[in-house]
């Protein structure tokens, strides 16, 4: 009887233990710091509780973050002072499966063409200053008018890298990017109207951009309300009877981080692609390349032989004997072509160099910095008017800059957030930053730069010359005349020691024009951030908000 009666209190107690749990689990909108409702039909704070992680965006690859030495070349005969060893820890990221093609660009040339059309005198300059310079393939004794007519345009080469791009042109179509991926995430989440991308209501003052959906939304596609609200979401009111989450923030998890160049510290780890070499917490061996081995032949049985990357063999060999080529290209070739590295990327090496966020100095200083290594911060905030409104920009707002090779381009676009450099409001009593331009920090001053002399004290250095500097490169200049013509003054001076500047960038990765030694993810180059190469191409990355792993339970080995 006994042994019965406490049975009995036994499953009594499992019982309210049961309702316990299901109370609590039921109650998952609750705030664990006030006890109010979250997400309640009457109003207060909305959130998305059931967001499920960072889904990879439009033609990206997940890349989880790491520990790992940068700047570990396998060559490196010069002793350049170039390439220092160095240990980084990366977070997280995505990257483009495969470098931009001319088809991918050529849809961006595209939206720009119907949205600021350039028979239009106001919006020429924007189509323009977006167009690959084609003639970066031109040579003065070699014949290559073929590519110079069709590589951009012609289907054949659709899939293949898109080059004749400088790095500004790239920032703008990652720019570009961010905004028609969040424009169709929110359309299918019912945020805008279906099928918004393909209005005939878009135009220069009617056009969606991320930042100012999200700091003044009701000025999105100039204050179009049929495009902004006619979206399939059913009206929410609160208890007043206002409307409520009729635009999406950034609390709801639609809109995602932006499109954005790699900085080189990612890029390089992206390339090695080391996770097959990890045991436990240490890399075991080296790797030369983004495949296994210190070969660039394949040593697969099926594959036995085969050229891993499109690289120049050797003087006049750009590809192999026809019939049987070493690498199945001769200028660049289709992406996919080879095989993909660890992380599932391709053309990490050869095809195509490509351009990468970092501003370029011959060291990284790791001694200040270790984590997501980038040079080249250069920090904005957005234009407020008087009423305390954000500044959108207009059609009569747009400002062009003309580069140092002469050439125009936009520095904004009707429908963005006008931005400005950042002061005293943001920096004052700081101490992880003070400035707005940062690519200069802790390099080219006094305690930094090097001399070329045989004295580096302060007193000396006050009296070296101009030509000891190391970033003492050459300042072309442009001036416009009184009817508009442009001036180009060349800098002629004999005493430039350097090409260096804060507007030359980095690239990576050998290209169809290089020899293997380029072809080592650690090695590295630069080149102005205004020019353009028939060797250079770039792929976008983008940042991974929430946990540094796709996968919840993780082995440790």
């Amino acid at each position: 009887m006994k042994n019965v009666l406490n049975l009995r209190i036994l499953l009594a107690l499992m019982l309210s233990l049961t309702m316990i749990g299901c109370k609590r689990s039921s109650s998952s909108n609750e705030s664990r710091a006030t006890g109010w409702n979250i997400n309640d039909k009457k109003g207060g704070f909305q959130y998305n509780n059931k967001y499920q992680g960072q889904e990879a965006s439009p033609g990206l690859v997940f890349v989880e973050g790491g520990t790992f030495t940068m700047g570990k070349v396998q060559d490196d005969p010069m002793h350049d002072w170039n390439n220092t060893p160095n240990q980084q820890h990366v977070q997280s990221f995505y990257m483009d499966e495969t470098e931009v093609t001319n088809k991918m660009y050529l849809e961006y040339l595209d939206y720009l063409k119907r949205t600021y059309p350039p028979d239009d005198p106001s919006y020429r300059l924007i189509y323009e200053g977006a167009l690959p310079d084609t003639l970066v393939w031109r040579n003065r004794l070699g014949y290559s008018e073929m590519m110079t007519e069709n590589y951009l345009r012609h289907p054949g080469y659709g899939e293949y890298p898109v080059v004749g791009v400088t790095w500004i042109q790239a920032v703008e179509f990652a720019n570009w990017r961010t905004d028609r991926v969040n424009e169709m995430n929110l359309a299918e989440a019912g945020y805008l109207e279906r099928d918004v991308m393909y209005s005939d209501q878009i135009s220069a003052d009617s056009n969606f951009n991320t930042d100012t959906y999200i700091n003044a939304p009701t000025e999105t596609y100039g204050g179009n309300s049929e495009l902004l609200e006619g979206g399939r979401r059913k009206p929410q009111t609160n208890a007043a009877g206002e409307p409520l989450n009729v635009y999406a923030t950034r609390e709801t998890g639609i809109i995602s981080p932006k499109y954005r160049l790699p900085s080189e510290v990612e890029w390089e780890y992206a390339a090695l692609g080391l996770s097959e070499l990890r045991s436990y917490n240490a890399i075991r061996g080296r790797k030369k390349y983004p495949w296994s081995g210190q070969y660039t032949r394949s040593g697969a049985r099926k594959t036995k032989g085969d050229q891993l990357a499109n690289f120049k063999q050797g003087k006049g060999d750009y590809g192999g004997i026809a019939g049987w080529s070493d690498d199945g290209a001769d200028i660049t070739n289709a992406v996919m072509s080879y095989e993909p590295n660890d992380f599932g990327l391709y053309d990490m090496a050869g095809n195509v160099a490509e351009w990468v966020a970092d501003v370029y100095r011959p060291i990284i200083d790791d001694e200040f910095s270790d984590f997501n290594y980038y040079r080249g911060n250069v920090y904005t905030k957005n234009a407020i008017n008087e009423d305390g409104t954000v500044k959108v920009v207009t059609s009569a707002d747009i400002v062009y800059d003309t580069l140092s090779n002469g050439k125009i381009v936009a520095r904004n676009l009707p429908g963005e957030i006008l931005q400005v450099p950042i002061d005293e409001n943001e920096t004052y009593q700081r101490t992880n930053f003070d400035k707005s331009d940062n690519r200069n920090f802790r390099d080219g001053d006094k305690r930094s730069s090097r001399q070329y002399s045989n004295s580096f004290s302060e007193d000396d250095e006050n009296k070296v010359s101009e030509t000891s500097k190391m970033y003492n490169s050459p300042q072309n200049k442009i001036t416009t005349d009184s009817s508009g013509n442009m001036i180009k003054q060349y800098d002629k001076s004999n005493d430039r020691t350097s090409l260096i500047n804060d507007n030359v960038r980095v690239y990576k990765g050998g290209s169809w024009k290089d020899r293997a030694y380029w072809i080592d993810p650690a090695q590295r180059r630069y080149f102005p951030q205004d020019m353009a190469t028939d060797y250079i191409g770039f792929r976008c990355a983008m940042s991974r908000v929430g946990s540094k792993s796709e996968t919840k339970n993780k082995s440790r080995n």
